[in-house]
Parts: structure tokens; sequence; C-alpha cells
């Protein structure tokens, strides 16, 4: 009762912000170390050189560092900053960063500000206290922070001070990637490579570089932060690991989109605020499905780039989210029986010159340049499908996947009605013509007649065409997106090679033979691919049927699919590119594996802990209550029903069978790596379930004043 008093009765810590003085226009990127600002502080000869770095790829001159990092500086000053910190992307998927002072003794009592090229180049953090995967020992500690020029520094605001905050790459003393960003560095530079033939194929020989590019969408929920340290699941855990259904869900389908909280619309207003200041591209916010759940989605931007402000926007959701008393919770699913959240990663892929290479156009049956950038992405796929679902894995996103919520854990492709027909045509022959978009009327003279799409879309696939991109749905929330776009860079770079190997061969440097390559290229690829290709319902059992008759896989867990990155081809394909070395590949396996045995454990630990110390007495407490009413009357004389303490009864010795099952079953001795994902997976996790369904049903029993968490529907619906 204490917390949804508390709750209930929640008013602002601090005054309303002022957004009319100061318009988010004039906001926005106020605090990045932008092109202009670059342009207005840099030597002119500095300048350009570091954009020929940034706009097209080229190698960086490092004796432009010094004028860099003192133009730098005194913005940064300007902007009240006493200390700069490199910020990096280990592989704890979380953000890190290490802080210096500005300031420096001058000898004589004082102190003077300085800050070196050599600074803003590279950083020492310790190289052995993140995960390795093996590449570091203990003893072995050296590690550097590079500074990646193509993301711009920015400033962080504190309420006593601000911070110089410089994106940089995290390697070992031996050179080995340690981070997240470095692969993605790595994969786009290769992808522009082989994309760069596609398009010296088609006469396209600016040079401009081909970026991938990325707009993640990340869905959240909010709970009030007396809920949430009143459950110790949620603080530790990131979601509940007890608590039975509401009488009411999301069955009357009244949140999505509905109209946003007072509370939680100023919140949002907020986050925003912060995150255009950052040259974040926020453009959309909403309601989502689930009670007490929201999304977050920005434009598209460089995958790098989206990369690190996916990880500010999730750094920023819960640094505002405390202020309004409230806790964010990115996890994939934090409350059972109601929709988890993902993080849909849209990927396409452009040049400053060219646009977006996945776009269709008016005419996409006769746009070659675009069938064959989507061809090869149908193909990757396809052939690389387990190495899709390995990099969304993850002991949370199990939870998610598959339900009636998100994508199934089989990886298919939805392309829709016109795209689907284009290939059909190039199959038999030839493609002649493009299903119209035409215009949609509903009836109402006063509503004008829209644009009306050639095909509908499909939430329930996990890659789905969506007008000029490919949306990856089955991203975890939690997740950074830098594993699944280095995955997606990676396997179109091998596609494109092989596409570009085989016109280069077919045409022989002889531009009048391309029509013809180009078309048995994508008839070769469409009859090899076909089978990755489905429009249909995702969620019906169905599918599930027809995706094993094709052949496809079905990788239902982290535990079953994980182990696709330790595959010889994966291997193959990520040293091919020098995106991954093996070694590193292998690191990252080890370090993901152990990520699911470390937080199965946690939750399995955690679940004992609170069944023991909070649920069982309660029940006990509550058996008592009912066992001292019935003696009592029988004492009076009144014969009492027994059937609710019987009930009771029942219930609290499964209880505490079901807590000793799973004592026995988290007290299993070691083992290998391997083995011990398979026994949190296929033991501990039903175990964990067995608790958990006689705590439930027991909270629809015992008297509220006893029961001593808070419930799915104050959780979900007090705001």
């Amino acid at each position: 009762m204490a917390a949804i008093s508390a709750a209930t009765n929640w008013h602002p810590i601090s005054p309303p912000l002022n957004f009319v003085d100061t318009p988010a226009s004039e906001l926005f990127a106020c605090n990045v170390f932008s092109t202009n600002e670059m342009k207005t502080r840099l030597p002119k000869q500095v300048y350009k050189s570091l954009m020929k770095t940034i706009k097209s790829g080229e190698k960086l001159d490092p004796t432009i560092a010094d004028a860099v990092a003192s133009a730098m500086k005194d913005w940064a000053i300007s902007k009240g900053a006493t200390h700069y910190a490199h910020v990096f992307y280990p592989l704890t998927g979380l953000t890190a960063e290490k802080h210096d002072s500005f300031l420096a003794p001058d000898g004589e009592g004082g102190a003077m500000t300085e800050f070196s090229g050599a600074q803003l180049i590279q950083g020492e953090p310790d190289g052995s206290s993140f995960p390795s995967g093996g590449i570091r020992a203990t003893f072995e500690a050296r590690g550097y922070t590079i500074w990646d020029v193509t993301s711009p520094a920015y400033i962080l605001e504190n309420p006593n001070g601000t911070t110089l905050c410089i994106p940089t790459a995290f390697v070992s003393w031996t050179g080995e990637a340690l981070d997240k960003k470095t692969p993605v560095l790595r994969s786009m530079q290769a992808l522009n490579q082989q994309a760069q033939r596609i398009l010296k194929l088609f006469g396209q020989t600016d040079g401009a570089f081909v970026a991938s590019t990325a707009g993640p969408e990340q869905e959240y929920f909010l709970v009030d932060r007396h809920f949430y340290f009143s459950r110790p699941d949620l603080f530790t855990c990131g979601r509940s690991l007890f608590g039975a259904k509401p009488p009411k869900g999301q069955e009357f389908e009244d949140h999505y989109f509905g109209a946003i909280p007072e509370r939680v619309l100023a919140f949002m207003l907020e986050t925003e605020r912060e995150l255009y200041k950052l040259g974040v591209p926020i453009k959309t916010r909403h309601n989502e499905v689930a009670p007490g759940q929201y999304e977050i989605a920005p434009v598209f931007e460089s995958a790098n780039l989206a990369t690190d402000h996916q990880q500010l926007i999730m750094i920023t959701l819960k640094r505002v989210a405390e202020k309004y008393g409230m806790a964010c919770l990115t996890h994939e699913k934090p409350f059972a029986g109601i929709n988890g959240s993902g993080k849909h990663v849209n990927w396409s892929l452009g040049s400053s010159s060219q646009g977006n290479l996945l776009d269709p156009g008016a005419t996409p049956h006769s746009n070659a340049q675009f069938l064959v950038f989507c061809a090869a992405v149908i193909r990757a796929v396809h052939k690389y499908q387990g190495l899709l679902r390995a990099v969304v894995a993850s002991a949370g996103n199990d939870h998610r996947l598959g339900a009636n919520e998100a994508p199934p854990a089989i990886i298919s492709i939805f392309l829709g009605d016109q795209l689907t027909d284009v290939f059909e045509q190039i199959k038999k022959g030839g493609a002649k013509a493009s299903l119209s978009k035409g215009m949609l009327t509903v009836g109402v003279d006063v509503l004008p007649p829209l644009p009306k799409d050639a095909g509908d879309r499909n939430r329930t696939s996990p890659f789905a065409f969506t007008g000029n991109r490919f949306e990856f749905r089955a991203v975890g929330a939690n997740q950074s997106i830098a594993g699944p776009l280095v995955a997606m860079n990676t396997i179109v770079c091998e596609s494109l090679d092989w596409c570009a190997t085989k016109l280069e061969k077919a045409t022989g440097g002889d531009a009048s033979k391309l029509n013809a390559a180009v078309q048995s290229l994508l008839s070769e690829i469409i009859t090899e691919s076909e089978k990755i290709i489905f429009n249909g319902d995702g969620y019906s059992k169905e599918w599930h049927e027809e995706a094993a008759k094709r052949g496809l896989l079905n990788l239902k867990t982290a535990a079953d699919s994980l182990p696709v990155l330790g595959e010889k081809p994966i291997h193959e394909l990520f040293t091919k590119y020098n995106v991954l070395s093996e070694r590193e590949l292998h690191s990252r396996l080890h370090i993901y594996l152990e990520q699911y045995v470390k937080t199965v454990h946690t939750e399995a630990a955690q679940t004992l802990e609170m069944a023991r110390t909070l649920i069982f007495p309660a029940a006990i407490r509550y058996q008592n209550e009912l066992a001292s009413t019935c003696a009592n009357l029988k004492l009076v004389g009144y014969e009492f029903d027994t059937d609710t303490l019987d009930k009771i009864t029942e219930l609290v010795k499964c209880l505490q069978d079901s807590i000793g099952t799973l004592d026995k079953t988290l007290s299993h001795g070691g083992g290998s790596l391997d083995a011990e994902v398979t026994h949190y997976c296929e033991d501990v996790l039903p175990a964990m379930a067995g608790v958990r369904k006689y705590a439930d049903e027991l909270e629809g029993w015992v008297a509220d004043d006893l029961w001593p968490l808070p419930t799915y529907q104050e959780m979900l619906f007090i705001k």
C-alpha cells in the first residue's frame, strides 16, 4: 500500500522545462562537435582532410590530430567541460567510459588545460577487466581505446558539470577487437568495397562511400520506482520472475497508440530534448501494445553512428526516467503474458551520390541495379539464416521470440506482393511489369483519396522488406544493434562479392551483355533462395510445418542457436572479409554462452531467494490465519468449510517441493561451458517455471495485505 500511495501521489521534483524560448531546432546537436563546429574551428586543410575520412572512408591523417584536439578542447571548455572521456562499447553490450581531466599542474603552483592529439587518438583502459573470451588473461591488462572520427564527439551534461565524450574503438594490446564498434566499422568497410564492384558494372564510378544505414525502433516499459525497488527480481534481473495474470491485460487492445499518460509524456519530452542536444534524430514516440509499454524511434543514420546513438538512447531513457520517479525496463520480456519488447532494426545501404540502393522506384521490374542489390540480400539471408538467428540470441530474447508479439525463431523474408510478383516473373524468364500502387478511397467525401502501397506489411516476419529497406524484427530490446549490423553487413558483403564475380565473368567488361547477365543472375538467386521467402502468417502452426518441409532452420533457444557462431562456414565468412578473426569470433561465442549461463543462474538464484524469503512466508502466514480461524470456530461449535485451507496447504506443499527441486537443479556441478548452457536451458529454466507456477497460483489466494510483492495490475496500470 505504501508503494501504491507513493506512486499515485508522485509530483515533479523540478519545474517544467521551457520549450518556448529555445525551440527544438536550435537545440538539435548543440552539444555535438559537429561538421559545422569543425568547419568553424579547424584550419581549412585540417577540416578537408578530416572530411575525406568521415565521408569517403579514407585513411585518417594522424598529423592533424593535434589541431583537432586543440579545437575540440576549446569547444568543450566553452561548454563547461573539465574532463574528457573515451567512450567505448565492450562485449558486455553496455557503454563504458574512462574520464580524464583537462587540467594539469603548470609547475608554478597553478594549473593549465591541455589535450593533445595523442590523448585524443589513444586511451588506455584495462583490457582484462571486460569480457574477452580468453583474448586477455587477468595479468594481460593492457588495452587501447582508439578515436573513431566517424562518430562525432559530444558533451554530456550533469547538474554539476559537463564532460567531453569521444566515441572510440576498444582493442587489446595485440590489436584484437574487444568491443562492438570495431567489427561494425570493419564490416562497413568490407560492404563498401563489394558494393562498389556492383555499381561499377552499372556505370557508377564516382566512388562515393556506400554505407549501411540503420534506424532502430526501441521498445521499453516504464514502472514506478517504488514498485521497482519493491521487486528484487526487477532491479536484479530486469524482469519479473513471479506475477499472476491480472484481471485485465492487453486483451482490449486499448493501449496501442492510445493517449500517452501525462507523467509519461513529460518524461518522453525531456528524453527527446536531451537526445536532440546530442544530435540523435528522434522521430517517433507512442504507446506500444502492452500496458506500460512505449516506443521511441530515430530516423536513418550511418550504421556506426546509429549504433552509438542507440546506446545513448538507452542510457538517456534510464536517466530521465529516474527524474520522473520511474524505472525504464529494456528487458525483452519483463512481464509474462503480455507483449515483450524488441528493437526492430531497419537496415539499408546507400551513398551520397546514389541515394538508397534498396529504393525500388516506381517501376522495380525495370530497376536492374535495385534488383541486384535486393536479390543479394535475399541470397544472403537464405545462406546465413542460422547466423542471423544466432546474433539475436540471448536468455532474454528466448522469452520473446515465437510468441504472438514477435517473429518466430525461424528466419524468413517478407517481400510483399509487388516484389514477390517481380521475382516470380524473373524466375519465369523476365519481368515485364510491376503491380501498381493505386489509390485508396474510403467512401467519405470529406476524406481525400490516398496513395496506396502495392502490398501490405507483415509484422510476423523476422526480416521484412518495408518499401526501401529491410526490417530485422527479431533483435531484442536489451541488445546492442552492433552484432546484428555486423552480421547483416558481412553476409550482404559476401553476397555482393558473389554477384559481382558472376556478372564480371559473364560480361567480360562488355556493358551490352549486362542485362542478360543480370537476368541470369537474378533467376539463379530466386530459384535457389525462394524457400526463404514467406509472405504469410509467421505465427501459424502451418508455417512451422511448411518451414520444416522447406528445410529452414528452427533454432528455438539461445542454446540451440549460439553454437552457429562456432561453425566453419561462419569463421570463413568473417575472416575472408577481415571483419572478425577466428580468435575474435571464438571469443564472442565464449562470452555469449557464458553470459547466457550467468543470466539464467542469477535469475534462478533470485527465484529461490524470493520464493523462500517472501512468497513462502506470506503463504504460511495466511495458512496460519485460516487454520486459526477454523480452530476457533470449531471451539465455539461452528463447522467451518476448510476448502480454502486445504487448497492453500496443497499449494504451500507444492511450492516447497518445487523450491527444493530448483535448489537441487541449481547446485548441479560444473562441466564444459556447452554442457552448462544445455543444463541451464533444459533443467534450470523448467525448474524455475515450476516454482513460479505455484507462487503465481498462491498470489490469487493469499490475502492482499499479506502478499509481499507489487502485482502486475499495480505495476502495469498505475502511472
